[in-house]
């Protein structure tokens, strides 16, 4: 006989995050829409990426961060349905959502080794903030001359710039921010 077990509210948050993944995946396949589909698949998994990190670097997040971090994955993939083209402000929220996930991995990593993360998480922030714009260009472009729905858009040079804004807005909010919320990961013993 198995020992049932309880669910904590931050579980059922999580389940609850994938399962709306896996309806975004469903409505992808039923509409033919591979971006909203690949963009599904990568965003599911990267709802695992708290779990993994607990258990190779020896830190336990709190519940907000875990949910935090998969609500990322979750409104982008929602984004690849309409969002991003119908919501003016829906690419910006992605943006500063993701880009101060990444913020706060530099700083904590800075913090840990006992380096001040402020030059650090804006040289990361803004450097792979230019090369995901690289990549949506070229995975875009790409798509374009082999005709086929590509899994990133590219709008444009002015939404290029938009996104490395609110990219910045998150690496500010982590500046201003990090010490106080994420102490449980920077101090984490080794």
């Amino acid at each position: 006989m198995t020992k049932p077990t309880h669910q904590t509210g931050v579980e059922k948050v999580e389940r609850g995050i994938r399962y709306a993944i896996v309806a975004v995946f469903l409505v992808g396949l039923r509409r033919r829409k591979l971006a909203a589909v690949v963009n599904a698949v990568i965003s599911l998994l990267g709802t695992y990426v708290p779990s993994v990190v607990e258990r190779l670097c020896g830190v336990e997040f709190r519940p907000w961060q875990r949910v935090y971090i998969e609500s990322a994955m979750f409104t982008h993939s929602v984004g690849m349905l309409g969002p991003y083209d119908d919501v003016w402000w829906w690419d910006h929220l992605t943006h500063t959502h993701s880009a101060s996930i990444l913020a706060g991995f530099v700083h904590v990593v800075a913090r840990r080794r006992g380096r001040d993360p402020n030059t650090r998480v804006l040289a990361v922030v803004v450097c792979l903030g230019l090369l995901w714009e690289l990549v949506e260009l070229a995975i875009h472009t790409g798509a374009e001359r082999l005709d086929i729905d590509p899994v990133l858009v590219s709008y444009g040079h002015e939404d290029t710039a938009w996104d490395l804004v609110f990219n910045l807005v998150g690496a500010l909010l982590v500046l201003v921010f990090g010490d106080r919320f994420l102490d449980n990961l920077a101090s984490a013993a080794e």
